[in-house]
């Protein structure tokens, strides 16, 4: 959700340069953004533990860095933050309204209010810095040329793509798999699509090569490409259906509609991907399950609230994706 904020400061100051520290195999996410550089975190390794923030600390320090963006505001950027402060740098950190938020998990049933979206939020941490920028001045790069290995995967097909990400970190922001397949079904059986599937992991993999079992145009591509590849699809699909989860956001940097399924979560909280409209939200029916949502990040919710995502029919998925297409 950083990348098109970070697109927008670089091409609003572009003398600005700016150093990422995120995990290594991120790193292709910011490699088309000009004066963006990534350093690295071995949470396992160098950086592992309150001596290896030390350690993060000083490498950051090396670079002659004037200011920190702490765009996440957890306990280990917050250590890294007060670090480099003591030593005389500016610094700034995102509000993530914990208390509004918690407000939305409890409505109970009423009226939702739409809080600030978290790439607004990104913007606000940037300004505080002394540099603020316009998000409506965005500009989505183009699509990336396929490698031969993700073209081999695709085929020289004229057909539309459809991604498909059924997963997410928590059972009550998945779509079934059993349901899941209906779609695929639907979709499949029409002929017009070539149809890929995301995941990762060797429990995943094993679960979409089950989905995909049967279904002609449909292919599991989880565990196939490397990350950079995947990224190089996913610029090419002409729709991304995934959960309140990565993929979707991923999709969303390339101006990919994405149509999102949530369950216990909402969009409302402002984790919506990029540039995507409410109308390519499908939401939980809150009349059957008023608690919707439960919580920001879809990891508590009530007895039976797992099942709340159900209530969005796959024959509803099917009509959007299409009216999409269109």
């Amino acid at each position: 959700m950083l990348v098109p904020v970070l697109r927008v400061l670089t091409a609003t100051y572009p003398k600005l340069n700016v150093t990422v520290v995120t995990k290594g195999f991120l790193s292709p996410l910011f490699e088309d953004l000009k004066n963006v550089a990534v350093l690295p975190v071995d949470v396992k390794g160098a950086h592992k533990g309150v001596l290896g923030l030390f350690q993060l600390a000083k490498d950051a320090k090396k670079l002659n860095i004037t200011g920190v963006a702490d765009t996440h505001n957890v306990l280990r950027s917050k250590i890294v933050k007060s670090l480099l402060w003591l030593q005389a740098i500016k610094v700034a950190s995102i509000d993530k309204a914990r208390s509004e938020k918690k407000l939305l998990t409890r409505a109970n049933g009423g009226k939702l209010q739409a809080l600030k979206k978290t790439h607004e939020r990104y913007v606000d941490v940037f300004a505080k810095l002394g540099y603020p920028i316009d998000l409506t001045s965005h500009q989505f790069p183009k699509r990336k040329v396929m490698s031969a290995k993700t073209q081999e995967i695709t085929g020289l097909s004229s057909k539309k793509f459809i991604g498909v990400a059924p997963f997410a970190a928590h059972k009550a922001k998945m779509y079934p798999i059993y349901l899941m397949k209906k779609v695929l079904q639907q979709l499949s059986n029409s002929g017009e699509y070539a149809i890929f599937l995301f995941g990762g992991g060797a429990t995943e993999i094993a679960q979409l090569d089950k989905l995909s079992e049967g279904l002609k145009g449909v292919t599991n591509i989880a565990g196939k490409l490397s990350f950079t590849q995947e990224l190089q699809l996913i610029s090419n699909l002409d729709i991304m259906l995934a959960m309140d989860s990565g993929n979707g956001h991923l999709a969303a940097l390339y101006e990919i509609p994405v149509l999102t399924l949530w369950g216990v979560t909402h969009p409302f909280l402002g984790f919506a991907p990029f540039n995507q409209p409410i109308e390519n939200q499908l939401l939980a029916d809150r009349t059957k399950y008023p608690l919707v949502p439960s919580s920001v990040y879809g990891n508590s919710y009530p007895d039976g609230y797992e099942k709340a995502i159900e209530t969005i029919s796959p024959s509803a998925i099917v009509e959007k994706v299409l009216s999409i297409l269109k």
